[in-house]
């Protein structure tokens, strides 16, 4: 495997579809970067706020009808229906319904078939039982977590795939392992994978 001819790669994951994606991703189109992402169907459009780090910031979703337009270029994943802690919810099929029903919504509304799912909610945010339902009885093909691994290697399990990074950790620790990434030297394909959240 390699990515376009090269060994290393870089990809970044945002959540939720709040009105601070249109800047984040109107900025990587215009510096060549491609990034996912993760939307709740059922929330677009609604209004809210969200504190992180003791400010109150808006959470107002994306609405329905820019999607197209805000994630050219990008690849939009599923976030579930209404965004609920999977692991919270004992029926089986609701899980189910939750992820299988935003991804056909989401694939309808972008005109194309949606792959990706990211787990909602803090963590622990999956458990192997989330992920064997997700497998087995939905058409998703990768489910990225919030448990980052501080590694490039690239994984076998793409149900409870790991991130490198959170990108609102330290600053510097972050550029830390951006460079460490950058001067790697490598035989086999690595991959820089950073998610988070554009409101922060």
């Amino acid at each position: 495997m390699n990515f376009n001819g090269k060994l290393k790669a870089i990809t970044f994951s945002y959540d939720d579809g709040t009105e601070q994606d249109i800047r984040l991703a109107e900025l990587m189109r215009k510096y060549g970067i491609r990034a996912t992402f993760n939307i709740n169907s059922e929330l677009l459009g609604k209004r809210g706020t969200v504190v992180r780090d003791g400010i109150t910031v808006p959470h107002n979703k994306v609405s329905e009808n820019d999607l197209g337009a805000i994630y050219e270029g990008h690849e939009v994943a599923s976030h579930t229906l209404t965004h609920p802690l999977l692991i919270k919810i004992a029926d089986d099929s609701e899980v189910i319904r939750q992820v299988e029903e935003d991804r056909l919504r989401l694939s309808d509304l972008m005109g194309y078939e949606i792959e990706g799912f990211a787990y909602p909610g803090g963590q622990p945010n999956y458990d192997h039982r989330v992920s064997k339902l997700i497998r087995e009885n939905t058409g998703v093909k990768y489910a990225r977590t919030t448990v980052c691994n501080n590694s490039f290697d690239l994984q076998d399990d793409l149900f409870e795939f790991k991130p490198t990074a959170y990108h609102n950790i330290a600053f510097d620790k972050l550029m830390e392992i951006g460079d460490s990434f950058i001067n790697l030297k490598t035989e086999t394909p690595k991959i820089l994978y950073i998610w988070g959240h554009a409101f922060e």
